[in-house]
């Protein structure tokens, strides 16, 4: 596996990580993970596209490498600024593949600000966190504040060895080799006294009712995006990334297509590598032309 380049980029007053494969005259394709996850999940797929695009995989705020939010707010409005400046740092447009809230990500920035997108690839990306409820509640915004504040006592798990952590990712997909754990643990993981904890900051599960959006505000902002877009979505996961108030997740957006990948669950990009790499490959085309070759 080639070894990629760690870079940093400022945002909101925070400092970012991001890691880098490929030539940077060639067209940039950014990989944005979900939560709780961090940048060298994407190692693999990075591999697939780095002989044709300048990749780059950032860490969210809170996760990886990168720094904490001041406070506990984690939004989706935040993280959009984030991805903001990784995409001006590339030249103020680039496609993006992304995968879970990471997706949820991509497609709202792209509904906002259509004209940075080339094409996006959302990997069970739309629809999860879309809010359900009619109206948020006082009751609402309590239970949010409640969960919100208990992270101020929460200790983080402790795993006496990488191996332990390694076990963790495998009970959390059972699909992942025991090698693709061990690299998802040994990246996801620092090392503390008595053992290793997860990078991402525990406050990162305050994220809920307040910060996210009804489905009538959702299907207005993806109603904006411009680009290309493609769903891919694990033929065994769960029923609701296919589909979004009895209507198919593709049909909110104005040039989007679904495909589902067979023997795959939530983490399509690990569990079925070659055939996500082939649908999104069919999906991007030739690259465009890098930098050297426009002049």
């Amino acid at each position: 596996m080639s070894e990629p380049w760690q870079h940093f980029v400022q945002s909101q007053r925070l400092k970012l990580s991001y890691w880098t494969w490929g030539d940077a005259a060639n067209p940039p394709l950014i990989l944005v993970h979900g939560g709780r996850d961090h940048s060298r999940s994407w190692d693999a797929m990075a591999e697939q596209f780095e002989n044709d695009y300048h990749v780059l995989a950032c860490d969210l705020r809170g996760h990886g490498d990168s720094e904490w939010a001041r406070g506990s707010y984690y939004s989706t409005a935040d993280h959009m600024l984030d991805l903001l400046a990784l995409i001006d740092l590339v030249g103020g447009r680039a496609t993006v593949v992304a995968h879970s809230f990471g997706g949820s990500i991509a497609l709202m920035t792209a509904g906002v600000f259509p004209e940075r997108f080339e094409k996006i690839v959302s990997i069970e990306g739309a629809g999860a966190w879309v809010r359900d409820e009619d109206a948020v509640t006082p009751d609402k915004i309590r239970d949010w504040g409640l969960r919100a504040r208990s992270a101020e006592q929460r200790s983080p798990r402790v795993y006496p060895t990488i191996e332990a952590a390694r076990d963790r990712m495998r009970e959390a997909n059972p699909r992942l080799s025991e090698e693709l754990a061990m690299h998802l643990a040994r990246w996801g993981t620092h090392g503390i006294d008595g053992g290793y904890v997860w990078k991402f900051d525990p406050w990162v599960h305050s994220r809920g009712l307040v910060h996210n959006l009804r489905l009538e505000e959702v299907a207005k902002i993806w109603a904006e995006v411009t680009c290309p877009v493609l769903h891919l979505i694990g033929g065994e996961s769960h029923a609701a990334r296919h589909e979004i108030d009895g209507k198919p997740v593709n049909s909110y957006f104005a040039d989007s297509q679904r495909v589902g990948i067979g023997g795959a669950g939530h983490w399509v990009h690990h569990d079925q590598l070659d055939l996500a790499t082939e649908e999104i490959r069919k999906f991007l085309g030739p690259p465009p032309p890098s930098n050297a070759q426009r002049d």
